[in-house]
């Protein structure tokens, strides 16, 4: 009889242990997928102060002004702005970095590209979607 009151014991340790390890295990992959996570909204947010700042950088170039489009890249950042211009004298800045898109809208006057002040976007801001890709 007292033998196997100490199996029963025995059982009971190790069905506590096997729980233990199933309670650890599913921890350990909910930690796994939190980390993940934050790996990928690290780099949304890196994509996206980028982006802004490619944005912004290419308002203060000079450009020159046809109706064609140009590119410029910056060193410090991964991505690239383009102007593109179009013959009713409006135009539109793309800056894209990662997975990251903005878009400003301007204008051409006296030879001068002017941006609209409140006019950057993170959607295309034309009819045709066609237009606001990088070329």
């Amino acid at each position: 009889m007292r033998r196997q009151e100490g199996m029963s014991s025995l059982l009971l340790v190790l069905l506590v242990l096997v729980l233990g390890s199933l309670t650890l295990q599913g921890t350990s992959i909910r930690h796994q997928a939190q980390v993940s996570q934050a790996g990928l909204e690290k780099a949304a947010v890196t994509d996206s102060a980028h982006v802004e700042s490619l944005l912004e950088w290419g308002r203060m170039l000079s450009w020159t002004v046809q109706p064609t489009d140009h590119c410029q890249t910056h060193p410090a950042f991964k991505g690239r702005v383009c102007l593109r211009l179009f013959v009713d004298g409006s135009g539109v800045l793309i800056a894209s970095s990662g997975e990251q898109t903005r878009w400003q809208t301007g204008t051409l006057i006296d030879s001068t590209v002017q941006f609209d002040r409140h006019g950057w976007s993170d959607f295309c801001p034309l009819k045709e979607t066609v237009q606001c890709q990088l070329p």
